[in-house]
């Protein structure tokens, strides 16, 4: 049985050319194709301070990388629902101008050159600044920058970020390219909410070292958990985790916590795109690296999920919550777990202590009985133009709660469980085969994913359309590729 599904990405914006330049030395490297897996809403990542999520990657085309967004689906899939990405936020002074805890001081003296704000308190930007007391990171005159460092280091561990930034700053005015200052400022930046500028930090890191593991894994993390979750942000940061990688094997003694680093952002990011099958070994070395480590057995249990070993995922999850028994994430995913085995008390028990440990990922589903989900599948069929109504009148469309495994595995590797339609079969202008059953095609919308993907009752009737239309275009012989630039996702 041939399958294509649809499920959950957003849209995502281009990544400048000239920042893809920077991650080979060789020439641009692109990472394209369609995304697998789709899961609820975006999925922040539990991550004790040293692997955290700090600054980013963009060079030559940063003014271009301004916008983003989130996941996806697979070879044969693709998600069918838009996201609005967060506002990145305006531009704040530019690296050079050094920082303190909480914004500029700059060292006392004459001015030489322009000025970098307006007198009038305001950023280029127009966006207001406070001004603060002078900063000093140490009480010591003129501090080595190698001190300074350790000093920022040290805070962004305590998740002080504040002081990390002030640190951070005043070592870059001991030594303007030390590459770990500016990693740990663009970090800094990153926590503080600010990506834009902790990107400035970090392409002017890589320039002047294009391959320190550090700063490749400050922008690795950016990229996959500070940024938008667009396609072209995640396989930005994946491509950066593997160059810090590279960069570390080629070292005769590997920092472990920086090989951790490395090793979760690009299971993460390959989770987030869709690519489970490529997220497991990354996800199990970084576990092997430090049992403990709550993120390793969570990206593990995603992968493991996506992929459909149900047990094992439940095995991994089970694990998390003993390592961090409040990972809202690790629960959310037992409750479906749960669902899928048929134990609706202990899923609906699940997922309601998830959406109370963290409503902002987890909002309430949108109630819809099953009479009322085919009933408005139907008004999207009857809605469609007369051609598509025409297409589907031998092919059933169908409804189901959930995907059965047998769809899912049918395709190797299988489906995403959290998929929010289907196509059977080949597309309209192939001929069928007896592998493809009777009937030879068909289209299945799930009641459950999409109720829990949509923020109310409108969103779902809207989304049942687009899920719809996107099977179609499976119909006819579109794959996921075209459906995202027609914005079918």
């Amino acid at each position: 049985m041939r399958l294509t599904e649809a499920g959950r990405m957003a849209p995502h914006a281009g990544v400048a050319w000239g920042l893809v330049v920077l991650l080979d030395g060789a020439g641009p490297v692109w990472s394209r194709g369609p995304v697998r897996g789709t899961l609820p809403p975006p999925m922040p990542l539990q991550l004790p301070r040293p692997v955290r999520a700090p600054a980013a990657l963009v060079l030559a085309g940063l003014a271009l990388a301004s916008g983003c967004t989130r996941p996806a689906p697979p070879d044969q899939a693709t998600a069918t629902a838009p996201a609005t990405p967060p506002a990145m936020g305006p531009v704040a002074a530019p690296a050079s101008a050094p920082a303190g805890p909480s914004g500029p001081t700059g060292p006392t003296g004459p001015a030489i050159g322009p000025a970098l704000a307006p007198a009038t308190g305001r950023t280029h930007d127009d966006r207001p600044r406070e001004v603060r007391p002078p900063f000093r990171c140490l009480p010591a005159d003129l501090p080595p920058a190698a001190a300074l460092v350790r000093e920022a280091e040290a805070a962004l561990g305590d998740g002080q970020d504040e002081r990390a930034l002030g640190c951070a700053d005043e070592a870059l005015r001991a030594d303007p390219r030390h590459v770990h200052a500016l990693a740990a400022r663009g970090e800094a930046l990153a926590g503080l909410g600010r990506p834009r500028e902790a990107q400035l930090a970090l392409a002017r890191a890589l320039a002047i070292d294009p391959d320190d593991a550090v700063a490749l894994a400050a922008a690795a993390d950016l990229h996959v958990r500070s940024l938008d979750g667009s396609h072209d942000a995640l396989a930005t940061g994946v491509e950066l985790a593997r160059r810090g990688l590279r960069a570390l094997s080629r070292v005769p003694r590997r920092d472990p916590d920086v090989a951790l680093r490395l090793e979760l952002a690009a299971a993460a990011g390959l989770n987030d795109m869709g690519r489970p099958a490529e997220a497991l070994p990354h996800a199990e070395r970084a576990q092997k690296l430090r049992p403990d480590e709550p993120s390793a057995s969570s990206e593990r249990g995603f992968a493991l999920f996506e992929l459909c070993r149900f047990d094992e995922a439940r095995a991994a999850f089970e694990r998390t919550l003993k390592l961090s028994p409040g990972d809202a994430w690790a629960t959310w995913q037992l409750g479906l777990l749960a669902e899928r085995a048929g134990d609706g008390e202990e899923a609906a028990r699940l997922l309601a202590r998830a959406r109370a440990r963290a409503p902002a990922d987890f909002p309430p589903e949108v109630s819809v009985a099953p009479e009322a989900f085919r009933a408005e599948v139907d008004r999207a069929v009857s809605e469609l133009p007369a051609a598509d109504r025409a297409a589907l009148r031998a092919i059933p469309v169908e409804v189901a709660d959930l995907p059965s495994l047998e769809d899912l595995t049918a395709t190797t590797p299988p489906l995403s469980p959290t998929i929010l339609g289907l196509f059977r079969g080949p597309p309209e202008d192939e001929a069928c085969h007896p592998e493809d059953g009777d009937p030879c095609r068909s289209i299945v919308l799930y009641r459950k994913n999409l109720a829990r993907f949509a923020r109310d009752r409108a969103e779902l009737d809207k989304q049942v359309r687009v899920t719809l239309t996107h099977e179609l275009g499976h119909l006819r012989g579109e794959d996921d590729d075209a459906l995202r630039d027609r914005g079918l996702e």
